[in-house]
Order: C-alpha cells, then structure tokens, then sequence
C-alpha cells in the first residue's frame, strides 16, 4: 500500500494557509518595518495545555526566512502551565510578523487537539485503556491532528478509508448480508485488517465467531459492553478480534466504560470538541 508522503503534504498545507493569510504581501509591515531589520519573537501560553505543532511552527517561519532560529522549550506532548515561553523565533521581522498568525492557528489548534486526549487519558487513570481518534478530523488537518493525539499519549485509527475493512451499518443494510456472510466475503476479498460494527451481544457474538481483527461496539450500553467483554474472555482463541467501544462516549461516562474491561475506547471528541488554545507572540526589540 502506498503511503503519502507526511512531510509534503503538511508543507502544502503550511503553503495554503500562508497564502490565504498573506495574499500578495503584508502591506503594513511593508511600510513600517525595514527589510534588513531583524528581531526576535517569544510565544507565550496562557493556559494550561498539552502543547503539539512545534514542528509545524518551525516550518511556518523556515518557508518566510530559512534563516530564521526557532528554539523551543517543550517538546510536543508536554503539559505546560499557564504564562509560559513557548517558543523562541530569531529573523527578519517582516518574516516573524507575516508567519505570526498562520504559526499560531497551527500551534494553538494542535495543542487543543492534544490537550482534549490529555483530557481523556487523565480521566480513566490508572486504567491501562487506549483512547483512540476518529475520522472526525478538520479537512486537511488530518495527519497533524492524528499527530497530535499521538503526542499525547493516544492511539490512531485508520487514518483513511483504504486502510483497513470497517463494515458499518450502512454497509450491513446495503449488502443484505449477515454479519458473518460480510466478514467471509471481507477476507476472500483482500489481506487488510478487517473490523465491523456492531449494536446488540446477539450480533457481536456471531461476528466473534466470524473470527474479524476487530469488532466496535456501537452505542451500546453499559451492561451490555460488560456481557461482551465476559463473553470475549469465556470465549477466547489465538489472534481474537479486538474490542474497541465507540460512539456516545463523552467525559462523564467514560470512567464506565471504562470500567468494563474493554480495551479501546474511539472518541470522536478528541478532534472536534475544543478547538483552541490561548497563546500569543510578542516582539522582543
């Protein structure tokens, strides 16, 4: 399977938002700051956060001024308080003050994301449980948002449709299939991971036996995730599907959920809840 390449994709993205920013020029720094001028620039936060994106800060400024030093004090992944340096950037000043703007929707919406999985994991500790993300993702953020939950501490899910077999709910009322005939037909058809929703024990008892890589249980309740996992350990075999429990989950019932003994839990929420986090930069003249 061919993989895209990460580091050109996120260099177009950088490439868009630059010029969606700037267009054909910063017409005020222009006019008031000197194009031999060189400053240094400082980005503080202002609230406790996970922080993620400092790669794609440095790319922001190195695209305006190759030359430009970027020092950071953290590492993607750190929790950091409140009125912290961040980030130290050296270079032209019309370079620091054209790529302010796009560095901090970068940085301030990555750390967001990673401090939303910061969040999730925290609530469920010591529990030893993988928090997974989702395809709820921004259009074409997805490899840095997926990053992101990386960073802090989170695992991914297929990060596109040509990854994995995902048989949904969609794809059950379409084939006029049952679950076991889909999961037959998944493995005659390709060597990829194969996974399938389910919404009831009834149906997750016969995927079981389908023998799939893994099964998700969708929007079910409490009691009902219980009976799966005991059923799961009861009936065990060599290479038996994961179960992952996805949809509904929030952070009032996770700690439940939890509980079950389940081993992964997907949350949409992880990259689609709360989009930013304070930070902002200043000029040091």
């Amino acid at each position: 399977m061919t993989k895209p390449n990460t580091n050109k994709n996120i260099d177009h993205l950088i490439a868009l938002a630059l010029t969606e920013d700037i267009s054909r020029g910063d017409v005020t720094t222009k006019i008031f700051v000197p194009a031999n001028m060189t400053s240094k620039a400082c980005m503080i936060i202002h609230e406790k956060a996970t922080v993620a994106g400092f790669d794609v800060v440095r790319r922001v400024f190195k695209k305006l001024d190759r030359h430009a030093i970027i020092r950071p004090f953290f590492k993607d992944g750190d929790i950091v308080n409140k009125e912290t340096k961040l980030i130290e950037i050296k270079g032209k000043t019309r370079a620091l003050l054209a790529g302010e703007r796009v560095a901090l929707n970068f940085l301030s919406h990555l750390s967001a994301v990673a401090t939303n999985t910061t969040t999730f994991i925290q609530k469920i500790h010591p529990l030893k449980i993988q928090i997974v993300d989702t395809r709820k993702t921004t259009p074409g953020f997805r490899v840095l948002e997926k990053e992101a939950v990386r960073h802090a501490g989170g695992v991914n899910h297929r990060m596109n449709l040509n990854e994995m077999i995902l048989i949904k709910d969609n794809h059950h009322l379409l084939s006029h299939l049952s679950v076991t005939d889909m999961i037959k037909k998944a493995k005659s058809k390709t060597t990829r991971p194969i996974g399938i929703e389910v919404e009831n024990i009834n149906d997750f008892k016969e995927a079981w036996v389908a023998e799939p890589d893994l099964i998700l249980l969708d929007n079910m309740r409490v009691s009902e995730i219980k009976k799966a996992v005991i059923f799961s350990a009861k009936n065990s075999y060599p290479h038996a599907p994961v179960l992952e429990v996805s949809g509904g989950v929030n952070l009032k019932n996770i700690r439940s959920v939890a509980r079950t003994g389940i081993r992964r839990i997907s949350i949409g929420a992880l990259t689609h809840s709360k989009k930013t986090i304070n930070i902002s930069m200043g000029i040091i003249i």
